[in-house]
Parts: C-alpha cells; sequence; structure tokens
C-alpha cells in the first residue's frame, strides 16, 4: 500500500475511533441506531409525509386496520372514531412525543452536567449539604415530580414540558454529582494535583472521560423517562389536550374503544413500546462501546 509517510507509524486511534468499531460489531446496537434514526426522521419529515390531513374526519368511522379482511390501504392503522387516519395521527403525533421528548433532554442534560459536574468538584460540608439534599430529590419518581410541577404551573402542553424538564434535571445533578465525587477521591487525581494539575485540566483530561458511562446511561434514562412522562401526562389529561396528535393524548382519547375498536389503543401504544426499546438498545450499545473504548 502506497504512503506518503517515510516512516511507517502506527496509527493509535482516537476515543472516538475505538468507541465507534466496538459500537458498530454490535449488530443489535447498530439495529437500533438506524431504527432510531428512522424514527427521527420520520419525527423530522412528519408534515411531509403523513398519508392524510391528521384532524380531517373522512366519515369512515372505526375502519380497521388494512391487513383485516375489512380494512382499506389507504388507511393502513384504520380510523377512529371521529373518522380520522390513526397513522397519521401517530406520524404527527411523535412531533409532540419524540421531537420534545429529545429536547426535553438535551436541556436536562446540559443544565444537568452542568450544575452535577460543579457541584461534584465541591467538598466539606456544601458537599455533604447537596449530597442529602439530592438523595431526598432523586427519591421522588419522575413523573410525581412532574405530576406536581403541573400541578403549580397548570395543565398544557408548554407546561407538560416545563414540569418533565425540571423533574429530569435533579437525576442528572445527582448521578453526576455522585459519579464526579467519587472519581476525585482516587489515588491518581491525588497524585495528579501534587503534580500541580489544575482543577480544570483534571476535570476535561481526567474525570470527564471516565465519567462518560454515567452520563450515557442518564441520556438513555431521560430520553425513555421524558417520552413515557410526556405521554403518561397526556393521558391523564394534564398534558396535551384533545384534538392533539400527542401519543398519551391519543390513548386517553381511545381508550373507551378498547372492546370496540382495539387498534385505536394498540397501535398507539406499541409505538410508544417500540420507541423506548429502541431508545434502551441504543443507550446500551452505547455505555458498552464507551466502556471498551476506555478499557
Amino acid at each position: 500500500m502506497l504512503t506518503n509517510n517515510v516512516y511507517q507509524e502506527e496509527h493509535i486511534p482516537s476515543q472516538f475511533e475505538r468507541f465507534w468499531r466496538s459500537y458498530r460489531t454490535n449488530n443489535l446496537a447498530m439495529f437500533g441506531l438506524w431504527c432510531l434514526l428512522i424514527l427521527i426522521l420520520i419525527t423530522v419529515l412528519a408534515p411531509w409525509i403523513s398519508p392524510h390531513n391528521s384532524q380531517l374526519q373522512t366519515g369512515n368511522l372505526l375502519l380497521p386496520p388494512s391487513w383485516d379482511p375489512s380494512g382499506s390501504v389507504d388507511y393502513f392503522f384504520g380510523t377512529d372514531d371521529l373518522g380520522r387516519d390513526i397513522l397519521s395521527r401517530v406520524i404527527e403525533g411523535s412531533r409532540h412525543s419524540l421531537g420534545y421528548a429529545i429536547i426535553i433532554t438535551m436541556v436536562s442534560t446540559l443544565i444537568g452536567c452542568l450544575i452535577g459536574i460543579l457541584a461534584g468538584m465541591t467538598s466539606g460540608i456544601l458537599s455533604s449539604t447537596l449530597n442529602h439534599l439530592l438523595d431526598t430529590i432523586a427519591s421522588i419518581p419522575s413523573l410525581l415530580l412532574g405530576i406536581i410541577f403541573v400541578a403549580f404551573l397548570g395543565t398544557g402542553e408548554i407546561n407538560v414540558l416545563y414540569a418533565v424538564t425540571l423533574a429530569l434535571i435533579p437525576r442528572f445533578i445527582r448521578s453526576l454529582y455522585v459519579a464526579v465525587h467519587n472519581e476525585i477521591e482516587k489515588d491518581y487525581i491525588m497524585a495528579a494535583r501534587l503534580d500541580g494539575a489544575k482543577d480544570i485540566y483534571l476535570l476535561w483530561n481526567s474525570i470527564l472521560p471516565n465519567v462518560l458511562t454515567v452520563i450515557a446511561s442518564e441520556i438513555t434514562f431521560a430520553l425513555s423517562t421524558s417520552i413515557l412522562d410526556i405521554t403518561a401526562l397526556g393521558f391523564l389529561g394534564l398534558g396535551a389536550q384533545a384534538p392533539s396528535t400527542e401519543w398519551g393524548a391519543i390513548l386517553g382519547d381511545s381508550v373507551e374503544l378498547l372492546y370496540l375498536a382495539p387498534w385505536t389503543v394498540t397501535l398507539p401504544g406499541l409505538t410508544i413500546m417500540f420507541t423506548i426499546i429502541i431508545v434502551n438498545i441504543v443507550g446500551d450499545g452505547t455505555r458498552r462501546a464507551i466502556n471498551a473504548g476506555i478499557e
């Protein structure tokens, strides 16, 4: 193989290259990644790829899915009790459930990681106070925190987004605080400080690479939890209101049709379940690849 180098030097892969090499050898993780990218693409292109207007009442009430003998190819997932195409509503609803969940996860990650890392660098009575305070907050489920915040902010889709974001931030802070605090107490950090290394240098070059698995785990948890919380609050009538296409609101509108037209409930429910599974598969593959790259 021809090369421009006079000396044959061995290429040392970067941490990202080691991560990607390990990730792509995991077939299940690659399958999950492609599925997640397709879901994100559907979310972005939802207004243009929906076969029908999500609010259009076609007059074909409770039409079964296309694979049913009495179904129609024009309405692949069938229609609801108002004649609206369920597939179009599910595709359009991905913007409200998956799209908003991604935004919530990004905001929670940025704020929570920043505060958690700074808190983890503290010591003494301030560190002990933060530890006990974060333990108390982390013991409360995110959905319950979301309901509490909605009770103060009021119902509505925008207020739900604020509530879920505020509910997820404490978990990020707690996880990063513990991870950074435990890393600081290790011998190699003490040795580096004795050699004159500054806190910023230690944080960027030593601590952060060793807590990437924690960050990846929390991002996965936050994304799946935000999807579940948004849909749960929508199902309870505290979030998006009818005739919204948010997945939880669709379930809430159709739950009374479970025995009469089960596809109006099961198909949006399966969509939520599939999305959560894909997110967890990608997150698990990411954690394994990061661990392989670090080791």
